[in-house]
C-alpha cells in the first residue's frame, strides 16, 4: 500500500486496536491462475511463543483454501467504515478532489490449522463477538454446534511479517482548509461524513 508520510500510522497499540475494531478483513491470496479474495473476520492473538498472529477460517467449499499451502504469502486488508469523498471546492485554492479513509494492510505467511487449535480459535471468536447480543450464547453452549461445523471449515493462522497503516484524513492540508473540510462534512448531515469529520477533529484539534 502506498502510504505518504502525512498519513502513516506506526504506533502498534493504535494499529492493533484498529484491527480489533474492524476485524472483517479481505484475505487476498495468489491462486493458480489469478488472485483470490475472501471477506473473513480475523482475530489477533498470541501464539505459544508470545508472538502476535492473526487467526481465522474459511468454508471448506471455498476453493481459495486449496492454494494456502502452495502460495502461503498472503495479504489481509482491514478497512474502516469511516470514509468519505472530499470535494476540491472545500479548499482555499484550486486542487483535485480525493477520498479520506483509514486502512491497515497485514502481510505474512499463512498455515492451515485444525483439531483443538482450530476449535479454540472458534471459541475465542464466538466469545468475543457474542457480547453484542442481549441473549448471547457462550462457547460452552455452542460447543456441540461448533463440533458439527469443524469438517465444513478450514482454519488458518497468519504469521505477521509486515504491516502498513494509513489514516488518510487530509493531514496534508493547512489549518484553514482542514477546518473547512470538517465544516463541509458536518454540513452534509450524513453518517459517514460526520464520522470522518469527527475523526479529523480528533487528529487535529480545530477551534
Amino acid at each position: 500500500m502506498y502510504v505518504p508520510k502525512f498519513f502513516e500510522v506506526r504506533e502498534w497499540p493504535e494499529i492493533f486496536n484498529f484491527i480489533k475494531e474492524n476485524s472483517l478483513a479481505t484475505l487476498v491470496t495468489c491462486g493458480e491462475n489469478h488472485p483470490a479474495a475472501t471477506h473473513v473476520p480475523l482475530e489477533l492473538q498470541e501464539d505459544e511463543g508470545g508472538k502476535i498472529i492473526l487467526s481465522g477460517h474459511v468454508a471448506r467449499a471455498n476453493q481459495q483454501w486449496k492454494s494456502f499451502e502452495s502460495h502461503p504469502d498472503v495479504l489481509a486488508i482491514f478497512l474502516s467504515p469511516i470514509h468519505h469523498y472530499i470535494s476540491s471546492s472545500w479548499y482555499s485554492h484550486p486542487n483535485v478532489p480525493t477520498w479520506n479513509y483509514m486502512s491497515v494492510h497485514v502481510y505474512g505467511k499463512l498455515k492451515i490449522v485444525d483439531g483443538e487449535r482450530l476449535k479454540r480459535s472458534l471459541e475465542r471468536m464466538t466469545k468475543r463477538h457474542e457480547h453484542v447480543s442481549s441473549h448471547s450464547l457462550s462457547p460452552e453452549v455452542l460447543r456441540g454446534e461448533i463440533d458439527k461445523q469443524m469438517d465444513a471449515i478450514v482454519g488458518f493462522e497468519l504469521d505477521i511479517e509486515k504491516v502498513e497503516a494509513a489514516y488518510k484524513m487530509s493531514q496534508n492540508r493547512n489549518d484553514e482548509d482542514y477546518a473547512n473540510i470538517v465544516k463541509e462534512l458536518k454540513r452534509l448531515q450524513n453518517y459517514n461524513a460526520e464520522q470522518v469529520a469527527g475523526k479529523m477533529s480528533e487528529i487535529r484539534k480545530i477551534g
